[in-house]
């Protein structure tokens, strides 16, 4: 157990055969696809069943949709709304350009993009989880505490309003690298 850091709710979508395993003990399974923007783990919407029900129903169209809620300890988390947290991000991306333009391999150097037409989110994010996932090894090489978590608001879909910056889509994700910092899985209400 992680001791001493923030306690919050996620909220996977997903079938409701993997929700209910979740629910009886087994951890859900980390995805490791590259356009992972937080990198590997598990993926949860903070405190949002109802952005969790419509990702299992729209994007993973899924026969039988189910929310699944955590407990999540973030223990030592990736929180990319603090400056030194978005630093180390920063100093990850030199350093993976930097090993991609020594090998001569800068037209490989992953990039995002949309998911789907008329994606201006590029939802697709495969440099995003390069660099977060460079960012872990990095630590791992130099001997440095691992994070447990990774946690970003993402801002996603049109204005709410004319002129206005405030996203319709926009939420928070949770990615949980270690499954140690998922308390229990619960039923939503």
């Amino acid at each position: 157990m992680i001791a001493g850091s923030l306690l919050t709710l996620g909220y996977h979508g997903c079938e409701r055969e993997v929700g209910e395993k979740a629910i009886e003990g087994v951890h859900l399974t980390p995805s490791r696809n590259a356009y992972d923007w937080l990198g590997h783990g598990v993926y949860f919407w903070e405190r949002d069943p109802e952005r969790a029900l419509e990702w299992a129903k729209v994007n993973q169209k899924a026969k039988e949709p189910f929310v699944v809620g955590a407990a999540i300890q973030l223990g030592f988390c990736l929180d990319l709304v603090e400056v030194e947290h978005l630093e180390l991000v920063r100093a990850a991306y030199l350093s993976l350009h930097r090993m991609f333009q020594a090998a001569g391999l800068l037209d490989e150097f992953p990039e995002n993009g949309a998911g789907f037409r008329g994606d201006l989110d590029l939802v697709k994010r495969n440099r995003d989880c390069a660099v977060i996932n460079h960012l872990h090894d990095l630590r791992q090489e130099a001997g440095e505490p691992e994070f447990d978590t990774v946690r970003s608001p993402f801002s996603e879909g049109k204005p709410l309003y004319d002129g206005g910056k405030i996203m319709a889509r926009t939420h928070v994700q949770i990615c949980v690298r270690n499954p140690a910092c998922i308390l229990g899985y619960f039923r939503p209400l």
